[in-house]
C-alpha cells in the first residue's frame, strides 16, 4: 500500500486507505488463483472482480482490479503494474478511495482490488 501511495502522490491523487472487506476480496481471489495455478480476473466460479467485493459485503460505486503471478516481491509487482499501462491507469485513478491486497502461494498470486464505496 506504500508504495501504491507513493505513485498516486506523485500524481496527485489522495491515499488510499485499507479496507477490509477489499483486502477479504483481493486475498481470497489470489488464493483461488493459486489454487487452480491460473492468472485471470475472472474467477473459477466465474466470477468478476465487482461479484467479488459485493460477496465480502462491499457496497462500492467504482471499483478495479490488478492481478499478478510469479513476482517476489511488492516492489517487483508494482514495477511490472506501472509498466502496464490498464494496471497503472487503476493505480492512479484518483476516484478510488480505499483498497485491498492479497498474494497466495504457491506461485506468488496477487490481487489488488481497489473502490470507492457507495
Amino acid at each position: 500500500m506504500e508504495l501504491v501511495n507513493s505513485e498516486r502522490a506523485r500524481a496527485g491523487c489522495a491515499p488510499l486507505k485499507v479496507n477490509e472487506k477489499l483486502t477479504e476480496a483481493a486475498r481470497a481471489h489470489s488464493q483461488d488463483m493459486a489454487d487452480h495455478r491460473n492468472m485471470s480476473h475472472t474467477g473459477s466460479d466465474g466470477s468478476g472482480p465487482g461479484d467479488r467485493i459485493e460477496r465480502a459485503g462491499y457496497e462500492w460505486r467504482t471499483y478495479g482490479e490488478n492481478v499478478a503471478h510469479g513476482y517476489r516481491t511488492p516492489e517487483s509487482v508494482m514495477d511490472g503494474w506501472m509498466s502496464s499501462p490498464g494496471h497503472k491507469r487503476n493505480i492512479l485513478n484518483c476516484s478510488f478511495e480505499e483498497i485491498g491486497v492479497g498474494l497466495a502461494q504457491p506461485g506468488d498470486y496477487w490481487t489488488q482490488t481497489f473502490g470507492a464505496a457507495r
